[in-house]
């Protein structure tokens, strides 16, 4: 006995399905690169806490990290665009 084949719906909610999947993986790898990207640059010597100087380089690393992002996604959507 064949399985029967899905339904146009059920095609439709498993291509949404794997869109937001791919979508999440896309977001976790962003976090791991600036996390890597942010605490390498910031952390000289890990311990319990964060100094001032190190929450304070996090921050605007990741916010530099972030902005950059945001204009790498314009400028590959303005040339999709054209």
């Amino acid at each position: 006995m064949e399985d029967p084949e899905p339904d146009d719906r059920q095609v439709k909610d498993l291509q949404s399905f794997m869109e937001t999947e791919q979508q999440k993986a896309v977001i976790q790898a962003a976090i791991g690169k600036l996390t890597e990207t942010c605490f390498e640059k910031c952390i000289t010597k890990p311990g319990a806490k964060l100094d001032s100087s190190e929450a304070n380089c996090i921050a605007n690393c990741a916010a530099r990290f972030l902005d950059s992002s945001v204009f790498v996604v314009s400028r590959m959507m303005a040339k999709r665009q054209q």
